[in-house]
């Protein structure tokens, strides 16, 4: 009993010890690794595609399995050896989706790392739409799009800025609204818009102070109805405007032209419950984006949510919804008083001859 109580602290201590070792084995490659590649002198040396942004690398999944996870092969005298690292192949880690990828008419024209850097892949919940979009752009141009979907689709400039592409060529599902932050770079007013950046951001709050509390006034980590119509109304943000996209929360990889997308009411649908959720994407430092709740159905408020962005069949005014009751409930009084007036005051129409004055 006496050796028991000794050597059960011992043995704590030394799996304490075990674990922080393989913490810093796995730590202290990815730190050597980026001593050289995450320098930018690799660029001007002329190997640019060396180059790993340290702080988009940190941010991603593959960061925290280490270098050494994909690139086994690296020795301790890397480079000295003057030997090529190995990669590993995405089946490695991700067989499901590689095999729904194989399905899909991109299959033969694409490999994994064409679309996702593995140096700066995130996951779906921490881009904005736009992002999504500008990986599609690398080999469809966006006016070559808009031209081949305006033989059928109205407004095709409009929905191409208001859907990511995997919205309609996929099987994605469970359809939120992702809204992000849109500053005005031309003279007109609704001319030359684009993604703010962090820096653009950053400049409107004071120093220290995270970014989101341009619109999250209050950093509360939701944003409500009421810091949606200040956002608008604040004069600092001015030139700034609010957009959203229509983005599935399950996202695959089953690349092809869907049927069902073409008929209007799979996004215009009128009281569509998906799209009462909605979130607001926050550009952070490291390329990622802060996701940010926004109070339910403030998005779809016409006048006082998003009044640059709407969706027919889906945004309302609770304005205009109180006024418009209060037409129809005007109509309605008009006859209801007349008849009314009339059934009471019957008997004495009955009682008076007719032609009398």
């Amino acid at each position: 009993m006496h050796y028991s109580r000794v050597l059960v602290p011992i043995f704590a201590v030394l799996l304490i010890m075990v674990s922080a070792g393989f913490i810093s084995a796995e730590v202290a490659p990815r730190e050597r690794c980026l001593h050289c590649h995450g320098n930018r002198s690799v660029i001007s040396s002329g190997k640019g595609y060396l180059y790993i942004d340290p702080h988009k690398f940190t941010a991603t999944t593959h960061s925290r399995i280490g270098c050494s996870s994909c690139h086994d092969s690296v020795t301790s005298r890397h480079p000295a050896d003057a030997l090529r690292p190995s990669r590993a192949s995405c089946k490695e880690c991700h067989l499901p989706v590689v095999r729904e990828y194989l399905g899909g008419i991109h299959a033969e024209k694409a490999a994994c790392p064409d679309c996702h850097n593995p140096h700066t892949v995130r996951p779906a919940e921490v881009v904005s739409g736009a992002d999504m979009n500008v990986q599609c752009a690398r080999c469809h141009d966006n006016a070559g799009i808009i031209k081949k979907h305006g033989h059928w689709l109205p407004q095709a400039q409009l929905h191409i800025t208001a859907l990511p592409c995997i919205t309609c060529h996929t099987g994605s599902q469970q359809y939120v609204i992702n809204l992000y932050i849109q500053s005005r770079h031309g003279d007109k007013p609704r001319d030359g818009y684009a993604p703010a950046t962090h820096d653009e951001l950053a400049a409107l709050v004071r120093p220290g102070v995270p970014v989101s509390r341009v619109i999250d006034a209050d950093g509360d980590g939701v944003v409500s109805l009421e810091e949606l119509r200040t956002f608008h109304r604040n004069a600092a943000t001015r030139g700034m405007r609010l957009w959203g996209m229509m983005m599935p929360e399950k996202i695959t990889h089953t690349y092809r032209i869907l049927k069902n997308r073409w008929d209007c009411t799979f996004c215009h649908a009128s009281g569509s419950k998906a799209l009462q959720t909605s979130y607001l994407a926050i550009p952070d430092q490291d390329g990622r984006s802060i996701r940010i709740p926004v109070e339910k159905g403030a998005v779809l408020d016409l006048l006082y949510g998003t009044p640059d962005f709407y969706m027919m069949g889906t945004s309302r005014s609770s304005t205009l919804s109180i006024i418009g009751l209060a037409i129809v409930a005007c109509g309605a009084m008009v006859p209801l008083f007349h008849g009314t007036l009339r059934f009471l005051t019957r008997k004495k129409r009955k009682d008076t001859p007719h032609g009398a004055a």
